[in-house]
């Protein structure tokens, strides 16, 4: 079979995903949740025209001069207008939030004022419209402020509130279940026995699921036998999952047995061999409305492949408008060989030097079972198939891993 491209693999998982129902949740239970549609201002903001500083409200044409002399008849608090028009010659004492006044038009600082009993003697002369917030500045009722597929962040939440909205339409959040399968696997904590390894696929990959707001669930460590894959499967459908992650056993060997065990449970399986590295070896299907990703043992073949097409997929069925990962330009801080036939996604270190310049340097040992180089790692440099070789200074293309 030929390697299919990373483009074209991702595509295929990405073809009639759709986004989840919507559902009405508290502005409390809103953050990081994808909104479905789009919302409108149900008020104006502000209603009225207002005081940005605590001073005096006056017409601007009666203080227009240093020295003028007016006459306080009043005071405005917020959340407490004045109900009189001013006339020429008067003010009123206003604070920050407070209604201008009907017939005002500037708002003098109190530091540009002498009081003297009822009286305000003007120090700086008055402009018309300043430290005034006219109504509206902010927004209009009916003005889309937050579009649908966006995720929500704390200032959306703000101003969601300010619009007046005690609650908002999101997305149901995805269910996400990940089994491992493999007899050298052992939990952590455990002492593995000869040849045995420890677990630890499934741990970066809930965590990088939950980033993007699926809730999570592990379906534990099946044998590699047809009945312990399958009862996982199982378990996986019954929880209601929309999507499951399988961990090793996707490649062909005698003892990868996952893609066996999804055909026997009814999964049209597309097997590929995809022209990346690492994670050559992938496996995605359906299981009724259940979306499957078999991902490769190696945890670094795993937690990449995670990245770039789990996590879209996840963002798919959230219903966020932004499912691709977002691609930026750095330089490379080494040499690099020739590429071959597949497209690399090198670990590498990241540094943002003084004058803003970013370097990616590629870590040194980019086997797929290194945790620790994994871990150091704070992006990939992507490198397409047959590229030539690149030399330290060279602009490269790099994808940020989450903080």
């Amino acid at each position: 079979m030929a390697l299919m491209p990373v483009a074209d693999a991702l595509a295929a998982v990405l073809a009639g995903a759709e986004a989840l129902p919507e559902e009405m949740v508290a502005l409390d239970a809103a953050h990081h949740r994808v909104l479905a549609r789009d919302v409108a201002a149900l008020r104006t903001q502000p209603p009225q025209a207002m005081s940005a500083m605590d001073g005096y409200a006056v017409r601007s044409a009666d203080a227009s001069h240093v020295a003028a002399r007016l006459k306080v008849i009043g005071e405005v608090a917020a959340g407490r207008p004045f109900d009189t028009a001013l006339r020429s010659g008067e003010a009123v004492r206003i604070f920050t939030g407070g209604v201008i006044p009907s017939d005002a038009d500037a708002v003098i600082i109190q530091e540009d004022t002498v009081r003297d009993g009822d009286s305000i003697d003007i120090t700086e002369a008055a402009i018309a419209g300043r430290h005034i917030r006219p109504a509206g500045v902010d927004f209009r009722e009916g003005d889309v402020l937050l579009r649908g597929g966006r995720r929500l962040t704390d200032r959306d939440l703000s101003l969601a509130a300010g619009m007046n909205y005690p609650q908002l339409p999101v997305r149901r959040r995805p269910k996400l279940a990940v089994l491992a399968t493999g007899d050298e696997l052992v939990m952590p904590g455990s002492t593995p026995g000869p040849g045995q390894i420890v677990y630890s696929n499934g741990y970066a990959l809930r965590a990088l699921a939950r980033n993007e707001g699926a809730d999570t669930i592990d379906l534990g460590i099946a044998a590699d036998t047809v009945a312990a894959t399958t009862d996982g499967i199982r378990r996986a459908r019954d929880s209601g999952a929309d999507i499951l992650i399988t961990t090793g056993g996707a490649s062909v060997g005698d003892h990868d047995l996952v893609k066996q065990s999804l055909e026997a449970e009814g999964v049209a399986m597309a097997f590929w061999r995809i022209a990346m590295r690492p994670g050559k070896p992938m496996m995605h299907g359906r299981l009724g409305s259940m979306r499957v990703i078999g991902l490769p043992g190696n945890p670094v073949s795993s937690y990449v492949c995670g990245f770039l097409f789990m996590v879209p997929l996840i963002r798919a069925l959230a219903g966020r408008s932004d499912l691709h990962h977002a691609t930026e330009t750095a330089t490379l801080g080494r040499d690099l060989a020739a590429n071959d036939m597949r497209e690399d996604y090198l670990r590498a270190r990241l540094e943002e030097r003084a004058d803003g310049a970013l370097i990616a340097t590629p870590v040194d040992h980019q086997d797929s079972s290194l945790l620790g180089n994994l871990a150091a790692a704070r992006a990939l440099v992507i490198r397409s198939p047959f590229a030539p070789a690149a030399t330290a200074g060279s602009p490269c293309t790099i994808l940020r891993l989450p903080a």
